[in-house]
């Protein structure tokens, strides 16, 4: 096991995580007038719709699979009595639906970035790097697809699992349990994690007040009573 790979695979994650958390932190502190999406709709509406519902479901989605698919104990889904092959299945069927998706809606999203003068004029350098980043991520994603249908038994997926796992329970060793995966897969989990730690420093920082959103919504009911104010007479 190299150094590299000891790198990427044992303290970079740390190291995104870091980022992640602490730059947000410091951006919403010291900079909440740019903490937006800085939506581009008033300009050109285009295209903005379907790519952006899109590439948010596709996103989403993945996202989700990947949280639950990953840091789900190898116990409890025999436990439900899925097999790896069929869990590998499932997140071959289900991660080659939702990366396409995201996929056609990030594409629809660049094109119009790209092809609409006004919203190009617009648009500053770190919104072109993490849309061709996430796009670049995306593909990566995807093109893993032929080497888990290649290999049905879910040994590479329990790799990942174990990997995932002991990455967030703080195990020195998890580098080791993927040295020998494909660098396909190594290439799209570095792209991944490396969003991470471009999100505090793009519009990508929009998505915490997604969950401030959800929040809001399932906030107590605020009572509200009047309080007589005596007249002078």
């Amino acid at each position: 096991m190299s150094l590299t790979h000891q790198f990427f695979f044992g303290i970079y994650p740390y190291i995104a995580m870091v980022v992640f958390l602490l730059g947000s932190l410091v951006r919403f502190d010291r900079d909440q007038y740019t903490w937006r999406s800085e939506s581009s709709q008033m300009l050109s509406t285009g295209l903005l719709r379907a790519g952006s519902n899109l590439f948010h479901l596709g996103i989403i989605g993945l996202l989700c699979g990947h949280f639950f698919g990953m840091l789900t104990p190898p116990e409890l889904v025999h436990a439900l009595g899925v097999t790896p092959s069929q869990k590998q299945l499932l997140a071959v069927v289900a991660g080659g639906i939702l990366g396409s998706l995201g996929l056609v809606g990030l594409s629809l999203l660049v094109a119009r970035r790209l092809g609409d003068e006004r919203v190009r004029a617009t648009s500053k350098p770190r919104d072109f790097l993490v849309l061709f980043w996430i796009l670049g991520t995306l593909m990566l994603g995807l093109s893993t697809i032929p080497l888990s249908i290649e290999h049905r038994d879910g040994a590479t997926m329990l790799k990942l699992m174990a990997w995932a796992q002991h990455i967030v329970t703080f195990r020195g060793d998890a580098a080791s349990l993927i040295a020998d995966v494909s660098p396909v897969f190594k290439v799209h989990m570095v792209a991944g994690m490396t969003v991470f730690v471009l999100f505090p420093f793009t519009r990508l920082v929009h998505v915490w007040s997604g969950f401030a959103s959800a929040a809001y919504v399932l906030r107590p009911w605020q009572v509200v009573r009047s309080r007589r104010i005596g007249l002078p007479r």
